[in-house]
Parts: structure tokens; sequence; C-alpha cells
């Protein structure tokens, strides 16, 4: 017997401490939006991001308990800034979060002009709810107050902390997260997560909202080699995209369209991204003479700021993209571009006529100047409501969609006699195939795949897809369900 043998039974050593991961699902799980994941490691807690409920079963989430205690928190992973992502920072922060908010620098200048609106939107919804209850003589149990403010989103712009793509960041011992691009809006990304212990280690992928290869503008999303565990999402889980050539070619007909009817062309859109997207394809077909020379409004004080922002950072743009700005042909200053600021030049707009363009937020048709269009001219068979992305159930631009007869906009009730058009192309959320693609290039078999960001019917629809073409184990979490993970 040996030494060291005989030492190992009188010393045994220390076992071995085993992964334990605790991943909780407090968002986006079983639904679409407010994106939040919890996941807690020897003392280390990290919530990968914070975001808005925007569904209207779902919206009182927005003002319940967190389910956990802010001030422990270690730090928060912001994918990008949409506001189903990020919205509820500022409530995260009043109730006691102080640590560091890591996202890339075009995250999180996005980010602060989200939150901005938000917060405006939250004070001016609050404000119109008591003026219209005390129009009609209600007296509700507790007073109207917005989820917060403008002053309180701004309190939390202190915490973000900036990071570059494909550079480690430590969160904790043993742990690291590292952003990759994920081609979903500018500076939106995958994060990676490395959890060590005892020399062993397992890797969480996190795609947020994974983007479309070829579309225009942003490089395509980042093919990722190694994970073990893979939080995807299903938003389109159910369905195939047509192409970017057939989003152009959509828009082109409504175009074209609604000019031959005399009416406007309305389109709900994203400020960030969809907004830019659809300027990006309108120059392409003015320059190709495909629709008539109409006047077009980008009637959104954030999508003009969120120009700003692109023409930044544009070493996040593709090739092509890159090649237009460079021989001064950007789709973010087209001849007929009119970028609208101030409500008086908002309101100005109703008073024009003949046909003409009308892009504005919000892209769901939850707030913002968007409804004060739609009033004008849902109840107009000759003007058409272009819908160009995903609309959550329950939200007003779903309602549209779903081809309600009527629909109640800012406290009143309207036909709805425009023309309701859909233009699938736009979406800039991979699709089954495309995500399948992209998990493709992970060349080790992951232990388990999570499906999130997807109503109940799309995530469920997914599994079976991929574990058809995969053979993975895939599940598809409920709201704050908690699952631990070795």
């Amino acid at each position: 017997m040996g030494f060291k043998t005989l030492l190992s039974r009188f010393y045994p050593s220390p076992p071995e401490k085993k992964l334990n991961i605790k991943l909780r699902f407090l968002g986006a799980a079983g639904n679409v939006t407010g994106s939040r994941h919890l996941l807690e490691f020897d003392g280390t807690k990290i919530l990968i991001d914070c975001g808005l409920f925007q569904e209207r079963e779902f919206q009182s989430r927005n003002w319940e308990d967190f389910g956990f205690d802010p001030s422990s928190l270690s730090a928060v992973l912001l994918t990008h800034a949409h506001l189903d992502h990020c919205g509820l920072l500022p409530k995260l922060v009043k109730e006691g979060f102080r640590g560091p908010v890591f996202c890339t620098a075009a995250t999180g200048e996005l980010a602060q002009i989200v939150l901005l609106d938000s917060g405006k939107i939250q004070e001016e919804d609050a404000e119109f709810k008591r003026k219209r209850h005390k129009r009609a003589g209600y007296t509700p149990p507790r007073p109207v107050a917005p989820l917060y403010t403008m002053a309180e989103a701004q309190a939390c712009f202190g915490q973000f902390k900036q990071t570059a793509f494909r550079r480690p960041i430590r969160l904790g011992p043993g742990v690291e997260a590292t952003f990759h691009e994920a081609g979903h809006i500018l500076g939106a990304s995958v994060i990676k997560i490395k959890v060590c212990l005892d020399g062993h280690c397992r890797t969480i992928l996190y795609t947020g909202d994974l983007g479309r290869a070829n579309k225009p503008i942003l490089r395509d999303p980042e093919a990722m080699e190694q994970a073990d565990y893979v939080l995807v999402e299903s938003t389109y889980g159910d369905r195939e995209h047509s192409d970017a050539e057939d989003a152009k070619r959509q828009l082109a007909e409504a175009v074209n369209q609604t000019w031959n009817a005399g009416g406007n062309l309305v389109v709900p859109s994203f400020s960030i991204e969809r907004s830019q997207e659809i300027l990006y394809y309108m120059n392409e077909l003015l320059m190709e003479d495909k629709i008539p020379h109409l006047t077009t409004f980008l009637d959104s004080p954030m999508a003009v700021r969120v120009i700003k922002i692109f023409e930044k950072y544009s070493d996040l743009y593709d090739q092509t993209m890159a090649k237009l700005v460079r021989n001064n042909e950007s789709p973010f200053s087209f001849k007929g571009l009119k970028l609208v600021e101030s409500t008086r030049e908002s309101k100005a707009i109703n008073h024009i006529k003949g046909t003409i363009m009308i892009i504005a937020g919000s892209g769901m048709c939850t707030g913002g100047r968007i409804k004060h269009h739609l009033v004008n001219n849902i109840a107009r068979p000759e003007s058409t409501i272009l819908f160009v992305g995903y609309q959550a159930k329950g939200t007003l631009g779903r309602r549209i969609l779903d081809g309600e007869p009527e629909v109640r906009i800012l406290g009143q009730t309207y036909p709805v006699k425009a023309n309701v058009v859909r233009a699938h192309g736009f979406s800039s959320h991979a699709d089954r195939k495309e995500i399948l693609d992209w998990l493709r290039n992970i060349k080790n078999r992951p232990r388990k795949i999570f499906l999130v960001h997807g109503e109940k019917g799309s995530a469920l629809n997914f599994k079976t897809y991929l574990q058809e073409q995969t053979g993975w184990d895939v599940m598809v979490p409920d709201y704050q369900d908690e699952v631990v993970i070795e």
C-alpha cells in the first residue's frame, strides 16, 4: 500500500461540491412579454432582463412583488432595449436594487430613451384615467398612480455598465458572462453565462430575442458552438416567415393600394429597428421608382432619437447598409421623409389632404401617438392600417388584426372600416427554421432546451418540432417555475 493511499484512508479528501444552479422563470414563460429570468449560484444572484408585461391579461403582474428581494441581486444582464426586456428596471431600482446593469453601449443608450418614454407614458396614462374617472363621477378604490415616473426611470441610468461584444465579465466567484451579437435590434445580445466550481463548468445560453439572417441594416446573429443549457425564444415557433424581399413587396403593395384609394397608410411600428427597417425599404422602393413619392411622416420622438443612435453606432451595420451611408444614400434622410418630434407637428398631420404615410409608435398600439392616428383613420375605408410586427394577445393591435368589428381607443368605440393588412416579412424575430438552424451550430448535445418568449401554443408546437428534428430534451416552463440544473 503506497503512502498516498494510506494517507487517504485516514485523511480522505472532502467530497467535490456539485454544481447547483437554480433558474426561475419570472416572465416571458407561457407568454411573449415581461422577460425576467433569475439565476442563482453559490451566493451569486443574477437577473437576466427585467421587462414589462404588455399583454392585457398579464399587465397586473407589472405591479406585483418581484418574487425576490431586489437588493439581493448581484447584477442584471440586459439583452436589448425593447420595453418587454428592460421596462421594469425603474421599479426594480425603486424597490432596492443597487447593482450594475450590464449591457452593450448601444443597448444602454437605447434603453435610456425607451425607459424615459415609458415613464412619460405611465404618467400620461395615469393622468388620463384620473380625468376620465372625474368626468364619469367615478371614485376608484385607490388613487391612480403611474407604475413609475420619468424621474424614477432616470434614477436607474447610473447603474448601466457598458460591455463590449465577446468580452467576458466577472459576476461573482466562478460566474462570468459574455455578450454576443443577436442580430435583432441595434446592440441586441445573446448572453453566454459560464458557471464553474472545482473545475466543473456549465454553459448557459440565453438568446433574448434572436434576429434573422440576411435582414437589412445589422449583421446576422452570431453562431454559438457550445452550450449545456439554452433558453431560446419561441415567439414564432409555430411558423416560418416570408423572406426580406416579400416584406419589401408587401410594403409596396400597401403604399400603392392606399394611394389609389385616396386614404392614408398608418403603420404602428416599434421605434427601435422596425421603424428604421421600414425607412430602409421605402428608400429602396423610391430609388427603384416602384411607389409614388408620397410624404412619409415618422411621427415618433423616440424613433427620431433612435436614428441618431443608429448613426452613432454605424460600426454595427452590415456591409450593404455601410455602403449606402458611404454613398450618401442613407435611408434615414430620403426626399419626402419628415421626422416629427413635437406634439403640434403631430396634430397638424391630421389636417393634410391627400395620401400620406404615417409611421408611429407604439408597435402594438398600446400607447403613444399611434392611437390618435388610428382614431382619425380606422373608420375610413380608403385608409390602410399596416401591421409590420408581432401583436401580443390582448393588445389593441391584436384585436384590430383579429378582425374585431369595433375597438375602443382612448375611451371611445370606433368601427373598424379601414383596410387591415399584415406584412409578415418584417419580423425581426427568427422563425422556427431559423432558430433550428442557429441551434445546430452547437456542436455538443445540450442537456436541456428551455422555450421562453412564446404564447403557450406556439411554444408547445416548437417543442414538438425541435424534438422531432434533433431528439434533444426540450421544456416549456410556466410562469414562476423553478428548475435546478447541474
